[in-house]
C-alpha cells in the first residue's frame, strides 16, 4: 500500500487541491465544521456603480440627477429674467407702429393667460394646420360669452400649437381701446382697432388677423340663443380678405357660451355707464365679485378649411353678390362645425 501523505497541522488545506474538506474541531458532543471568519468591509472603498434592471451593465444605468444642472437651470432663468427687467427699464425693446410688444407678450401676456386657457378651460385645439404657416390669412370667428374672453384664448390656441409658432393679431371693438389699462394691455398684446385700414395693412404685412363679425350682439346675447349665430354685419371681412387676396379661415369655438350665462340685461344701467349691455347672470350681481369669476366650462377651438380669395380679380372687391356670398358661406361653415361640434360633446363641463 502506498504510503500516506502527511499534512502538518496549521498547513493551508487549500495546497492540496479543490476538492479538500474544511477542517473540523472537536466539540464536547461530536465533530462539527468550524464557523466562517466573519471580515469587516473596508470604509475607503469607493461607491460601485448602480447597476440597471435586467442585467444592464453599470454603463447602461441611468444617470444620477445633478444638483448643479438644476442649479445651473435656475441660474439662467434668474439671469434672463434679470435680463428682460433691464430692457424694460431702459427701454431697449422694439414695439411696431400698432404698439405690439413681442417679448412682453411672449413672456409676460402670455404666460398671465396660460393656465385660464389649459388648467381652468381645458381648451382642445382642432385643424390648426388649417392656419397658413406664413403670410397673411384672415381667420373669422363666432364671438359669445358676455365677456371677450373667447378671442384671447384663440390667441393662445394659435400661438402655442401652431408648428410655426405664429401670432395673432385681433381686430377689437372701440370700447377695448376706451378702458383704462385695457387699453395698453390690448396694444401691448397685438390688438387693434377693427377698421378696414388696420386690417389691410396688417395682412400686407403677412399677419394673422383674426376677427368676430358678431360683435356685440354675438358677444351679449341671451343664454336661450346661444350658439346661434348672430348677424355678420355688411361683409366688410370679406372685402379686406378680397383686397389683400388672403385667405379665409373660419373658426368655431364651443364652451364660451356658458362661461356668464346671460339670463338678463339690464339695459338702462347699461345706457347710463356707456356700456352696449348690462348682464345679468345667475350670479352676477348678486355675489359681488365673486359673481364675475366664470364657470369652468370645457373649450374645443376648430379651425376650419380655409377659403382662397387670390383668385378674384381686383374689382371682385367691390361686387356686393359677390361679398354676400362669400359672407354666407363662412357663416355657414361656422355654424356647421358648431352644430357638429356641440353633437360630440358629452358635457359642459368635460
Amino acid at each position: 500500500m502506498a504510503d500516506a501523505k502527511v499534512i502538518p497541522f496549521g498547513e493551508d488545506r487549500s495546497r492540496s487541491g479543490a476538492n479538500t474538506r474544511p477542517q473540523r474541531r472537536r466539540v464536547a458532543n461530536g465533530w462539527r465544521k468550524p464557523e466562517p471568519e466573519l471580515r469587516a468591509l473596508p470604509t475607503d472603498r469607493a461607491e460601485e456603480p448602480p447597476t440597471a434592471p435586467n442585467g444592464a451593465g453599470p454603463d447602461d444605468a441611468e444617470p444620477a440627477r445633478q444638483p448643479k444642472e438644476e442649479s445651473g437651470t435656475w441660474d439662467r432663468r434668474i439671469a434672463g429674467g434679470l435680463a428682460f427687467l433691464r430692457r424694460r427699464l431702459t427701454g431697449e425693446y422694439e414695439v411696431d407702429e400698432f404698439g405690439y410688444d413681442e417679448e412682453l407678450t411672449d413672456q409676460v401676456l402670455m404666460s398671465l393667460v396660460r393656465p385660464l386657457y389649459e388648467k381652468y378651460f381645458r381648451v382642445e385645439v382642432k385643424g390648426i394646420e388649417n392656419v397658413p404657416a406664413e403670410g397673411g390669412a384672415l381667420i373669422v370667428a363666432n364671438h359669445s360669452g358676455t365677456l371677450p374672453l373667447d378671442g384671447l384664448m384663440m390667441q393662445v390656441a394659435v400661438h402655442d400649437h401652431h408648428p410655426a409658432g405664429r401670432h395673432l393679431r385681433l381686430l377689437a371693438a372701440d370700447l377695448v381701446f376706451m378702458l383704462p389699462v385695457v387699453n395698453e394691455l390690448a396694444r401691448k398684446a397685438g390688438h387693434t382697432l377693427a377698421c378696414t385700414e388696420d386690417a389691410e395693412r396688417l395682412l400686407g404685412r403677412g399677419e394673422l388677423v383674426g376677427v368676430m363679425p358678431e360683435g356685440f350682439k354675438g358677444i351679449g346675447k341671451p343664454f336661450g340663443e346661444r350658439y346661434k349665430l348672430q348677424r355678420f354685419g355688411r361683409g366688410g371681412f370679406v372685402q379686406t380678405a378680397l383686397r389683400a387676396g388672403t385667405p379665409i379661415v373660419p373658426c368655431s369655438i364651443v364652451g364660451a357660451e356658458e362661461i356668464y350665462p346671460m339670463i338678463g340685461n339690464a339695459k338702462t344701467l347699461a345706457r347710463v355707464l356707456g356700456f352696449p349691455y348690462f348682464p345679468i347672470t345667475p350670479t352676477f350681481p348678486w355675489l359681488g365679485p365673486l359673481g364675475a369669476v366664470p364657470l369652468p366650462t370645457k373649450w374645443t377651438i376648430q379651425f376650419g378649411e380655409p377659403i382662397p380669395t387670390d383668385g378674384y380679380p381686383p374689382e371682385a372687391a367691390e361686387d356686393p353678390m359677390l361679398m354676400f356670398n362669400l359672407t354666407d358661406q363662412v357663416r355657414e361653415q361656422i355654424q356647421h362645425a358648431l352644430y357638429k361640434l356641440l353633437v360630440q360633446r358629452r358635457s359642459v363641463f368635460f
